[in-house]
């Protein structure tokens, strides 16, 4: 393959990203330096506007996996990926109202911290563990795949790319923390979509406008959209991405320690469903944005795919082989694209540091030294952010020998998503769950989605249900290249063709719903859980949302938690402590003298605040 270098103005345009990106960080390190406390550096002050908060959700979960990823699927197997539009809309709507409330309320830092509240120690260190593990593994993967694609086709430099990354995320989370995080996502947020554009205008001119991209889309079986299809053996249908999506990006969102701790640094409830709200208009503005570069990617290659023709060599090549192609006489603006995809690398892996940090010092750190100083606590949250930016950049590394294990290694953060998912729903919508119940469903959900994903890594799906659109090579100059086909199977067990062969995006469901029926099950084997011993704040009754059930059927959904009592109202509506009852410790081990830190309720703003929280804990 042809690699065709950067020019000058592509690198300058490059290093104008990292350079404002790192600036971001130093100007925060010094307007906040005389707030030198741990809540300030790891959840802003919990005073954040929804705004910047709303573009720095949008930005850390749209990577460069997204950039590069997304149009390629598009290319290959058409648009149905714009499905994900209802999924994006289910998983805000179920975050906002269902998990979000209970996260805020509680006034946590980590959302492994509301696991110890409701159920107890171990199942909030052993949800952490797994957290972490996977979150390293998957941030090493997201900074290395686009590296490695994007070197493989422009020339840019593999590792000045990788340690670039990394050191640039460190330097800004250990600098400036959230604050510093959030403002940059924004900024990179910006770059994303102009660089996007840049490549949709561009592109649409050389294949003769968007009407003619339609037309030959169409022409080649792209604009199929909504398959009904109910096979969960078959890739890409309506169903698996409304219903698996939906379960895939929930446990991203609603349960995802990146997530909340950008929600709960917002200085009002309010706000952070504003934040959630607004970020669902940016998510689908770039899925819009990556759908249609798909489909002007196939207008422009349809007589010459250069995957199949050998011209490159993986998929994931696909965006920045097009790009190189349609800006090759314009200078500067293959480095724009380049800034783009890394603006989604920079921003996820950031998003990722300071979520680490941030869960390792209030999970351990805290647990074990509750007397730090304001001081010393800051201090440890850098080096945790330098610590966990090194090992990041580290796992980049390590996934450079992995071969084939990347790509199992991308499904990761869905096959621990699902059990997390799982869990925290057991412990918000199921008052009769113990932690025994807790415990035993998250190593079930473990077990089941990590059975299924390495079982289809090892025995990958027949290709009639994982097989791309056609794509021809009629125009391409010959080369030796060999035509690929749909692999030859070797002998399979029965099991392969079935359970093994589902969609991935049912990974997460699979894990969230054996998750949840095995906590039941256990709990009322072991004895569930008295509803009168449990927090209300703790719980999400759902059966209030069915607003034509008698009080009768409501009371029953509370399982004996206390929702309607008086001492609730008045935690709500006075913003004061939770009270303390006729029990000083409760059956998780934490004294009630310590759940005291409960945001208030303005009565004017209809919404909760952090001011309870800030004269309460600090």
């Amino acid at each position: 393959m042809e690699v065709k270098n950067f020019a000058i103005w592509d690198y300058v345009v490059f290093a104008a990203l990292f350079f404002i990106s790192s600036g971001i960080g130093v100007f925060f390190a010094i307007k906040e330096r005389k707030k030198a406390t741990s809540r300030e550096f790891l959840v802003g002050g919990r005073q954040m506007n929804f705004g910047p908060v709303a573009l720095s959700l949008t930005a850390s979960f749209m990577s460069a996996v997204t950039v590069l990823g997304t149009p390629s699927e598009v290319y290959r197997f058409g648009a149905s990926f714009i499905v994900f539009f209802i999924s994006y809309l289910f998983v805000i709507v179920l975050t906002s109202e269902l998990f979000l409330p209970v996260f805020y309320r509680s006034g946590i830092t980590s959302t492994y911290e509301y696991l110890q509240l409701r159920f107890n120690k171990p199942v909030r260190y052993a949800a952490t563990v797994i957290y972490i593990v996977q979150t390293i593994l998957y941030t090493g993967v997201v900074v290395y795949a686009p590296a490695l694609a994007l070197n493989q086709v422009t020339g840019f430099h593999l590792w000045g790319s990788v340690f670039a990354t990394g050191i640039v995320c460190t330097f800004y989370c250990t600098l400036g923390g959230l604050k510093a995080v959030v403002w940059t996502d924004a900024f990179q947020m910006v770059v994303m979509i102009v660089g996007f554009l840049t490549v949709l205008i561009q592109g649409s001119t050389h294949v003769g406008g968007f009407c003619n991209v339609l037309e030959q889309s169409a022409n080649g079986s792209r604009l199929h959209i909504f398959d009904f299809d109910v096979d969960p053996l078959r890739r890409h249908t309506f169903w698996t991405i409304t219903v698996g999506g939906t379960f895939t990006w929930l446990g991203i969102y609603g349960v995802n320690q990146s997530t909340i701790q950008r929600c709960i640094s917002c200085k009002t409830e309010k706000h952070a469903k504003l934040a959630l709200y607004f970020n669902l208009l940016g998510l689908w503005i770039i899925l819009v944005c990556a759908v249609f570069s798909g489909l002007i990617m196939y207008s422009h290659f349809k007589d010459c795919d250069p995957w199949t023709s050998g011209i490159i060599s993986a998929p994931d090549q696909l965006m920045p082989y097009f790009v190189m192609e349609i800006f090759d006489t314009m200078p500067g603006l293959p480095g724009l694209f380049v800034a783009c995809a890394f603006s989604g690398t920079l921003s996820t892996v950031a998003a990722s540091i300071n979520a680490l940090a941030t869960v390792t010092f209030e999970d351990f750190v805290k647990s074990c030294f509750p007397h730090l100083s304001d001081k010393l606590s800051t201090w440890i949250s850098k080096g945790l952010c330098l610590l966990f930016g090194v090992m990041c950049t580290s796992m980049a590394v390590a996934a450079s020998v992995m071969g084939g294990v990347v790509q199992a290694a991308l499904s990761i953060h869905g096959m621990c998503g699902g059990p997390m998912l799982g869990l925290f729903s057991l412990g918000i919508l199921f008052p009769f769950v113990n932690w025994k119940g807790a415990l035993g469903g998250l190593l079930t959900g473990i077990i089941l989605s990590f059975w299924v994903a390495i079982g289809a890594f090892i025995y990958p799906a027949p290709a009639s249900k994982t097989w791309p659109l056609p794509l021809s090579t009629d125009q391409c100059i010959k080369s030796n290249v060999t035509a690929t086909g749909p692999p030859v199977l070797s002998s399979r067990p029965a099991i392969a063709d079935t359970w093994y062969s589902i969609s991935y995006l049912y990974y997460s469901a699979v894990g969230c719903l054996g998750c949840i029926a095995a906590g039941v099950i256990i709990s009322l084997i072991t004895g569930y859980q008295r509803g009168e011993d449990i927090q209300p704040l703790l719980i999400r009754p759902v059966g209030n949302l069915c607003c034509f059930w008698s009080k009768k059927y409501k009371r029953l959904c509370w399982c004996g938690v206390q929702h309607d009592s008086v001492i609730e109202q008045e935690n709500l509506e006075n913003g004061g402590n939770w009270k303390q009852g006729a029990q000083s410790v409760l059956p998780n081990g934490l004294r009630r003298e310590s759940l005291v830190h409960v945001p208030g309720y303005d009565p004017k703003d209809k919404s909760y605040n952090n001011m309870a929280f800030e004269i309460t804990h600090f």
